[in-house]
């Protein structure tokens, strides 16, 4: 019976933890099946949603939820204005090394925004104590902050939206269009550089929302998009780029994965694990466990 609530303990904070990385890989797997950008800026992303939750909460003294749907519209503004400056200028002038050239201007995006932040907000951390007051029991007597769980819930309902969105609205099944075939989608009438630029935006929007769910856990500084970057970076190569739906599934392994090593080998063995794994399933798998072309979701 210990044993069963030691697993039971594990399973919770592994999917809890996993939760989020799947709603950050989503935004990344996102960008890349429809744009093939592999944007090394999605943590700066996730730290401007922090930032925006942070001074939402504190200085407007919004409420929780406006705090976080405060975020989520901020990054998506800062989505489309990195998309129309940078991605935009680059797609009309050059088509070539397309996937080398973008990658290098998304590294160029995250000092910019790094050390924009350093300069506006130092270095110091910018946190709360909570979002939701309270921590709830599971039967094993494990305690759980009410914030990781409200967390985890909103990042359930916005994957859970943008699914429906992808696959049910107009405007979604012309972004999946897109990522199959740009030029049949231009045959057919779609505006391609409005999607490419919704399409950033949404990503953007998502790693915005991750950093807002989890601000009273990870506070907001300049570099704290390191980490959440290694993550979904970890999740989107582990189930194949552009895959939304084995996304969700891929957040969930990791985060499991992790706090399994976490709990048995040591905190410092986390990242070795995990990279591990996605080394040996790439050298029999190289497009993933469930590579796809363009963006798949778990509805199709």
């Amino acid at each position: 019976m210990e044993l069963l609530m030691e697993w039971w303990d594990i399973l919770v904070a592994g999917t809890l933890r996993g939760g989020l990385y799947a709603l950050m890989a989503v935004g990344l797997s996102l960008v890349f099946g429809v744009m093939n950008v592999a944007n090394f800026a999605h943590g700066e992303l996730y730290m401007i949603g922090a930032y925006a939750a942070y001074f939402a909460f504190t200085v407007f003294h919004l409420g929780p939820v406006s705090s976080i749907l405060a975020a989520g519209a901020i990054t998506f503004l800062a989505g489309i204005v990195l998309e129309k400056v940078f991605f935009y200028p680059l797609r009309m002038r050059t088509q070539k090394q397309w996937v080398m050239n973008s990658f290098l201007v998304t590294l160029g995006i995250s000092i910019i925004l790094q050390n924009s932040a350093k300069l506006s907000f130092g270095s110091t951390y910018h946190g709360i104590t909570q979002f939701w007051a309270g921590r709830i029991t599971w039967i094993s007597s494990m305690s759980i902050a009410m914030d990781r769980v409200v967390g985890f819930l909103i990042a359930v309902m916005v994957i859970t939206a943008f699914v429906f969105f992808l696959n049910k609205t107009q405007t979604g099944r012309a972004i999946r269009a897109v990522s199959q075939d740009e030029t049949g989608s231009q045959i057919v009438g779609i505006n391609l550089d409005r999607i490419q630029t919704l399409t950033f935006a949404l990503s953007a929007m998502l790693a915005g929302i991750a950093g807002a769910c989890l601000l009273s856990i990870n506070p907001a500084y300049p570099t704290m998009g390191l980490n959440p970057l290694y993550k979904s970076w970890f999740v989107a190569i582990l189930v194949g780029m552009g895959n939304i739906g084995a996304s969700i599934a891929g957040g969930l392994i990791v985060g499991l994965l992790e706090t399994v090593t976490y709990s048995y080998i040591g905190g410092g063995w986390q990242d070795v694990i995990s990279l591990s794994v996605i080394i040996m399933i790439l050298l029999f798998k190289p497009n993933g466990l469930f590579g796809v072309k363009g963006v798949k979701t778990a509805l199709e």
